[in-house]
């Protein structure tokens, strides 16, 4: 059992790095890149090669973390997301994850399919695709600081 216990911990951390490395890269790196290869006529690269096999690892990494997370709790997942005060932290943290997880999957990839062409949709719909995409995404880069802050204080304590 403890043996799975640290894999479980391992792919959690693993998964969540690279989750959460996209999230600020997509925030921080892309956004500002795209702008301005847009500007100059040279987004292809970015909006062809990059930005898909991003949300492609960005994604699957979000629910890979959020079930090696929920194996982690195990016996402590209902007392964890029922907010129990012995595991209040790490419930607020699993709480704040998996909105994270909903917004990627709920909204912001959705609406990148329609923004890169991988589904159809009009200049209107892909208006609206930006901004949805863009305003959920900006939210779990905020909710990402109180979220890591939860949980390392529901793992390792005050």
């Amino acid at each position: 059992m403890e043996h799975s216990m640290a894999i479980f911990r391992w792919i959690h951390f693993l998964a969540g790095i690279m989750w959460i490395g996209l999230l600020y890269y997509f925030n921080f790196v892309q956004a500002t890149a795209l702008k301005n290869a847009t500007a100059d006529g040279t987004n292809a690269g970015i909006t062809k090669h990059v930005a898909p096999l991003a949300l492609f690892w960005f994604r699957w990494a979000a629910l890979v973390t959020w079930l090696a997370g929920a194996a982690l709790l195990g016996p402590r997942f209902v007392g964890a997301f029922t907010l129990q005060p012995s595991y209040a932290f790490i419930g607020i943290g699993a709480w704040l994850g998996t909105i994270m997880l909903l917004n990627v999957w709920g909204l912001i990839w959705p609406n990148q399919k329609k923004i890169l062409g991988m589904k159809p949709a009009t200049d209107a719909e892909k208006a609206t695709a930006r901004r949805v995409a863009f305003l959920a995404s900006r939210t779990n880069t905020m909710l990402s600081i109180p979220m890591l802050f939860c949980m390392g204080v529901g793992v390792h304590g005050f």
